[in-house]
């Protein structure tokens, strides 16, 4: 025989507060927050699509699409506010700095790869 739990009356507040933990931890998952408050993840999710924001706190710190809240069909809500110019200039950006740190760890490489042969040369065992 399968026994029901009692359902727990949680105030408005509690549910917003919920919520905004949940949005607002840095890479925080639904079964994360609502093992520590507690609760079951389908009633946390269930506050979620009633108080939600549908954006939360990334694990690196950035905000981004809460994958719980549905699509919605403007682009710039996609790309989490912005218009295609700007995730396209900051696609760019990021681009143009991933090649010049490509290139300073490849120069450090060779300086390295030019020691090791140097000091290879000048040991005599």
């Amino acid at each position: 025989m399968i026994e029901r739990m009692a359902r727990k009356p949680y105030s408005e507040e509690f549910r917003r507060q919920a919520v905004d933990l949940y949005e607002s931890t840095p890479g925080a998952t639904v079964r994360g927050i609502a093992e520590d408050l507690g609760i079951v993840r389908g009633t946390l999710r269930d506050w979620l699509e009633a108080y939600g924001t549908g954006r939360k706190t990334a694990a690196d710190g950035t905000r981004t699409r809460s994958p719980l809240v549905p699509r919605t069909s403007s682009p710039a809500d996609a790309a989490g506010g912005e218009s295609p110019e700007q995730q396209v200039a900051r696609l760019r950006a990021r681009v143009a700095e991933l090649e010049a740190n490509e290139k300073k760890l490849t120069a450090e490489r060779d300086t390295l790869q030019r020691a090791a042969k140097y000091f290879a040369g000048e040991t005599r065992w």
